[in-house]
């Protein structure tokens, strides 16, 4: 693992830091917005309402969430909070890799946690926008920091490679895919290890609990993390995304939350190019970096089916039960678009198409995530 420099003391985050190699500028940005403060700018992008229930309640989109299926791998439903409006601000943050790229991310710590070693262990999630997106679209999008302040974790979204002289289009090296990225041959696996070591020496996060997600070209980079990150990496969670490099090997096993639409133009559910994509890459079907991963977890070869009673459109494919308790799920969601499910479209659904509305990712994602400890 890359080891990165001294991270400023957490009573810096409200200043600009000083620029240091593998040290962080924090300066503080604006509060975090909610889905659906504006629309986005990307095919792996869209914006709009969380579409949670209100606090104390049960989650809504009983569909929605894994975690409410009789698949055996649930938390109960109370123990997963909705959404809340987050209170915090979002703290704008730079660090120096060792290949010598500054890179970006944003980080959204609950007031409920407490900074450095005294506090109370607390889960981080490393959420990855998706290609052409940016770490802030994502934020607005997935609604994850209110999810963080509701459920006390730690959420930061790191900025892919950028192109075309814009901050705003971005893109991960996942393997084959995407752009830039790929072609400059970026490693951002590195990037996102150092990132993990900088937030743990200062904050009290759970190695237990580091889990990545992402949409997109960010799904295919949580994948790469799962594979190449595993030691630090316990699950992930990802939407419209594929398993775009190999040999996968990971050195632990690693539970995969996997969602995506049977209506995906961007990245087709059965592989190949999408119609509607721009990155020209001819996809790997969805499923098989699933069965890659379950068996490298010493899964079962055939998974289980369940259907929701709630939600005719879902179908979960459950491979368990595997080595260290992990699981590897697969949502299919029927007549779903490319878009975040549970988000407004907005101004990208002419390139994602309409967002489904009756599952909500964001919250499925979590439900999973914090069901599925390493031991």
């Amino acid at each position: 693992m890359v080891e990165p420099g001294p991270f400023p003391k957490p009573a810096s985050r409200a200043v600009a830091g000083v620029a240091l190699a593998l040290a962080l500028l924090l300066v503080v940005g604006v509060g975090c917005a909610r889905r659906g403060d504006e629309a986005s700018g990307g095919p792996s992008a869209s914006a709009g309402p969380a579409g949670s229930a209100a606090p104390g309640t049960a989650p809504a989109a009983p569909a929605g969430s894994p975690g409410t299926a009789s698949t055996g791998t649930a938390v109960p439903a109370a123990t997963i909070r909705p959404a809340v409006t987050p209170t915090a601000k979002t703290i704008d943050a730079k660090m120096t890799t060792p290949d010598g790229r500054e890179r970006t991310f944003h980080l959204y710590v609950p007031p409920s946690v407490t900074p450095g070693p005294d506090g109370a262990e607390v889960p981080l999630l490393v959420a990855m926008h998706g290609g052409v997106g940016w770490g802030t679209q994502y934020e607005r999008n997935s609604g994850f920091d209110g999810l963080a302040e509701a459920n006390d974790f730690i959420v930061v979204y790191p900025d892919g490679i950028g192109a075309g002289g814009t901050d705003a289009v971005r893109t991960w090296n996942g393997g084959a895919c995407c752009g830039p990225a790929v072609k400059e041959d970026v490693d951002d696996v590195a990037f996102i290890a150092a990132l993990i070591a900088g937030l743990e020496g200062q904050y009290p996060i759970d190695p237990h609990r580091v889990y990545a997600t992402g949409h997109s070209n960010g799904g295919i980079m949580a994948y790469r993390l799962a594979c190449e990150l595993a030691d630090t990496i316990v699950a992930i969670g990802v939407q419209s995304a594929t398993l775009e490099m190999g040999p996968c090997q990971p050195s632990q096993p690693v539970s995969v939350l996997h969602i995506h639409g049977t209506a995906d133009r961007n990245l087709p559910i059965a592989g190949g190019k999408g119609d509607q994509g721009i990155s020209g890459v001819d996809f790997n079907p969805p499923v098989d970096g699933l069965k890659t991963i379950a068996s490298a977890n010493g899964c079962p070869a055939q998974p289980t089916e369940t259907k929701v009673p709630e939600n005719a459109d879902l179908t979960i494919d459950t491979w368990a039960p595997c080595e260290d308790q992990s699981v590897v799920q697969f949502v299919q969601v029927a007549g779903a678009s490319h878009a975040w499910m549970g988000a407004d479209g907005g101004g990208a659904a002419k390139l994602t198409g309409e967002a489904y509305q009756n599952y909500d990712s964001s919250f499925a994602i979590w439900a999973f995530l914090a069901a599925h400890p390493r031991p």
